[in-house]
């Protein structure tokens, strides 16, 4: 994908001039624009494998993506429901360059048959799963256990017994931490949080809370995890949702008062080693659903902001952060939307001040719980998103869906002309600005008889499409055709259909 380019809030016209305010838009002032950082991606979907499910998790190591949820099989991109499939039993692997289905096939039944957490070792070597299963192949288990992924075999030395639900994991050189519903592991009292060395041994770890943890993410450097969940107390302390701990004993270094209101819960924690990032789901009318960024030095809050629309993941990523949701209004957050009576489902903000970012790219609400996307991984440049979806930018497409640098695919919808009047010697044609998922900037070409008579930048979003005009000087009593097409820079739509044009050569008048 190439650079972005910033975008213009004025418009410039010029007639009958192929080259035409080329100087105006290279003087446009764009400091402020310019220190925004870019999306890493375009948002043109790959064509990618499908499930017959729910995607809850993905992980990637050694240029493989992993897949984890409530699937029975997977199918090529393109196939419908029931056409092509292949079995994978809440468990695949792919590339995660090409895409294509890896023979990586362990699967995970009995108890709920489902996955739920994914995560590799720091070296890529071993592949942790955690879920709500009581087998990995043909052999007894019990929510959690170990591949090693050179050979996607089952290790012997992981074999916690878990009594419930393994909802998160994270692993550290020396530590395998799980979260989720379970009251005991290997017989022993470990409430929602544990940990264990990676040969599978329990150890002396303890942050017991009062309900599911559901993320987790650790900073090793400054002996940190960051818990998040649906809790309020760890420990027997008042702790709501979200908590720091002490990476080797598990007691709390730091509650978060304030932050997450009573019904927000933790769905989702990341981090870039300079800050974290906190994706919330609100239950009830107005509760915050938004993402929040702190500080790991010192757990400061840096922002925290407004959209509405319970997020599922958050993935720092080349100075962007990337989440899964269904955002439905982020009027108050810079650079968003108002509610529209639809939802946006992939969001990319600035770290720094949380301003939502022009990259577009959509799914629709799916099945299940009806809520989207839940899950997002980056392998080898290339951006994987996983969930309960059946659409992608409005194109069939089951659970899984990529997104890489490049190329740049999408041309934007070519806009309708109409008169808005006409007079002896002018015409005025009127057209809605277009809008494009992730070039913010576009450039509209009209042309007369087939020669090229203006061009106009205008900067436009989906939920803001500003009307445009452009008053053509010709000689009275004449015949003309106008089309438009806009292009991002990249790609150019095709043109519009021709608009036929008798132009006065008496007194004025007004044509629809």
């Amino acid at each position: 994908m190439r650079l972005r380019r910033s975008p213009r809030r004025a418009a410039c016209w010029a007639v009958a001039a192929p080259v035409l305010c080329s100087a105006a838009l290279l003087g446009s002032p764009v400091a402020a624009a310019a220190a925004e950082p870019s999306p890493a991606f375009t948002a043109d979907a790959l064509s990618t494998w499908q499930t017959d499910g729910i995607v809850w998790s993905l992980a990637s190591a050694n240029g493989v993506v992993y897949v984890g949820g409530t699937f029975d099989s997977v199918r090529p991109a393109g196939a419908a429901p029931g056409e092509q499939q292949v079995p994978r039993h809440n468990f695949a692997a792919f590339d995660a360059v090409t895409g294509a289905l890896l023979p990586c096939a362990v699967p995970f039944t009995g108890g709920a048959g489902t996955v739920r957490a994914l995560k590799p070792s720091p070296d890529g070597r071993v592949l942790y799963v955690g879920g709500s299963f009581s087998r990995a192949g043909s052999t007894g288990v019990a929510n959690a256990v170990a591949l090693d992924t050179a050979d996607c075999a089952l290790r012997k030395d992981f074999r916690p017994a878990v009594s419930a639900t393994v909802r998160a994991i994270e692993v550290t050189d020396r530590t395998v931490y799980l979260g989720g519903d379970f009251g005991r592991i290997d017989g022993q009292v470990r409430r929602h949080l544990a940990a264990l060395a990676p040969a599978g041994s329990l150890l002396a770890f303890r942050a017991d809370t009062d309900a599911p943890v559901r993320a987790l993410s650790a900073v090793p450097s400054r002996g940190k995890l960051y818990a998040g969940g649906d809790f309020d107390t760890v420990g027997g302390r008042p702790a709501h949702a979200l908590v720091a701990l002490d990476a080797t004993s598990g007691a709390a270094v730091r509650t978060y008062p304030g932050w997450l209101p009573p019904r927000s819960v933790v769905k989702s924690l990341a981090q870039d080693g300079t800050r974290f990032y906190v994706a919330a789901e609100g239950s009830g009318d107005r509760v915050f659903d938004g993402r929040i960024a702190g500080t790991v030095a010192d757990d400061r809050m840096v922002w925290k902001d407004t959209c509405l629309g319970a997020t599922q993941a958050v993935l720092p990523y080349r100075g962007v952060l990337y989440s899964a949701s269904h955002a439905h209004d982020c009027s108050a957050t810079p650079g968003g939307f108002p509610e529209r009576g639809d939802r946006q489902h992939l969001l990319a903000q600035s770290p720094r001040d949380s301003r939502i970012l022009h990259w577009f790219p959509d799914t629709d609400e799916g099945i299940g719980e009806k809520v989207g996307p839940r899950a997002l991984a980056v392998e080898r440049g290339v951006l994987w998103v996983g969930g309960e979806f059946t659409r992608v930018n409005g194109v069939p497409q089951q659970g899984l869906t990529r997104f890489a640098a490049g190329p740049d695919t999408g041309a934007p919808q070519t806009p309708v002309l109409s008169v808005s009047s006409a007079r002896a010697g002018q015409v005025t044609l009127r057209w809605r600005a277009s809008w494009d998922r992730d070039d913010a900037s576009l450039t509209y070409l009209l042309y007369r008889d087939g020669r090229l008579v203006s061009r106009q930048v205008r900067s436009s979003t989906f939920w803001n499409r500003p009307w445009m005009s452009w008053t053509d000087t010709v000689a009275a009593g004449t015949r003309h055709e106008y089309r438009i097409e806009v292009t991002d820079g990249t790609n150019t739509s095709p043109r519009s259909p021709a608009l036929r044009v008798a132009v006065p050569s008496g007194p004025a008048r007004t044509a629809g």
